[in-house]
């Protein structure tokens, strides 16, 4: 008699880090569990990032997702609650094994509503060899990296998504967390002065910047020599690794504005599992497998992947294998921002990461775009907890 088989489908990332290591994971789980075939399907980085999660959830069993769409998701009842499916001891290893706010990160309305598979924050990056040839030092300040810009050997991702991020960031350097407020980023004078040192340090470098997002930022740097300093970037690992690009890449913390070290966005990504598919216990032992510690530290991480768990970040052989990726960003990560996860948020992200790039790209009044990033926020979270 033929065995029956179980097909279940995943949408993930397009790129090595987001899309081999669950090729890799669902190949051994069906080893392992010869009933059951996963098929993975990607989609851009643009779309991981502001897709929406309920319309996945009704075409796929598991999605990677980003974590300000928890709150959409929870709000549509698009996941199923993994705390409902996944043994306590399990998840209690997972939280204390989370890279910074990594767990907490999916965490919404009392429930887990996926793992955090991979961990990453923006990060400083730079080709050692033209360092060298242009004579400079890594900067540790802000002035210090205004200075390189102005040499013409800085590069940043520029795309509406990053620079919302950069200005989240800066925010904090300045001494104001964001979202404090109910219906303000922040005050207007710490967000207008974080959107003019952007827009000044952007000046500094090529306008092919506004186009690039992380990825392509960090291949521009690996594969050309027209820059040699990445101040912030969500990292990736893969750069770092001999052999995956042209040129491997160093990486480091974040530079200090008057006296306080600018603190990244935490980013990554989390394994959910759809409220619609068919056989969520065989998804949750697809999850719980593809975050394990093991995988994390092993199959995961040798097939390009970045892991989520805090035990494969220490490891003295996956850090040899990275260069030292790992134990050089943890700190950042530690320490990163996590962003707000409302429904409504993502909408929100958009317009204002689109508003913030018009200003670096056109100019014009910094207070005059912090009023418009307040009343796109009052659009979006009228009614709403904001968490």
């Amino acid at each position: 008699m033929a065995q029956e088989i179980t097909r279940l489908k995943g949408i993930t990332w397009s790129h090595t880090r987001g899309y081999l290591p669950m090729i890799a994971t669902a190949q051994r789980f069906h080893e392992l569990h010869s009933s059951v075939e996963i098929d993975w399907q990607v989609h851009s980085l643009q779309n991981f990032a502001d897709a929406s999660i309920s319309t996945l959830a009704e075409k796929f069993d598991l999605l990677v997702l980003d974590h300000p769409s928890i709150g959409h998701a929870a709000r549509t009842n698009a996941l199923l609650p993994l705390d409902k499916y996944l043994r306590n001891e399990f998840l209690a290893d997972q939280a204390h094994n989370s890279v910074g706010h990594s767990y907490d990160s999916y965490y919404y309305d009392y429930h887990q509503w996926a793992l955090p598979i991979d961990a990453a924050a923006p990060i400083s990056g730079w080709r050692a060899d033209l360092m060298s040839c242009a004579g400079a030092e890594v900067p540790t300040t802000w002035p210090e990296l205004m200075d390189l810009a102005r040499r013409g050997l800085v590069v940043i991702p520029a795309i509406p998504v990053d620079s919302l991020c950069h200005i989240y960031m800066l925010c904090c350097a300045l001494g104001q967390e964001p979202f404090k407020v109910r219906g303000q980023i922040g005050e207007e004078a710490v967000v207008a002065r974080a959107l003019e040192m952007l827009r000044d340090l952007v000046a500094c470098c090529d306008p092919a910047c506004f186009s690039r997002n992380p990825i392509q930022t960090w291949d521009f740097l690996a594969c050309s020599r027209k820059a040699a300093y990445c101040p912030f970037a969500f990292g990736y690992s893969n750069y770092s690794r001999d052999g995956y690009a042209e040129h491997p890449i160093e990486v480091g913390g974040l530079v200090s504005i008057e006296g306080r070290v600018c603190r990244s966005v935490l980013g990554g990504a989390g394994l959910a599992i759809s409220r619609s598919s068919k056989y969520p216990e065989i998804a949750a032992q697809y999850a719980e497998y593809v975050a394990s510690p093991l995988c994390q530290r092993t199959l995961y991480f040798d097939s390009g992947g970045q892991p989520g768990y805090l035990g494969a970040w220490c490891d003295p052989e996956v850090n040899r294998r990275s260069n030292g990726f790992f134990q050089s960003t943890l700190a950042t990560l530690e320490h990163a921002y996590l962003r707000p996860r409302f429904d409504g948020y993502l909408r929100f992200h958009e317009a204002a990461g689109q508003a913030v790039h018009a200003y670096l790209t056109r100019g014009g009044s910094s207070k005059e775009v912090v009023n418009e990033l307040n009343d796109l926020l009052m659009k979006e979270t009228s009614g709403s907890d904001s968490n």
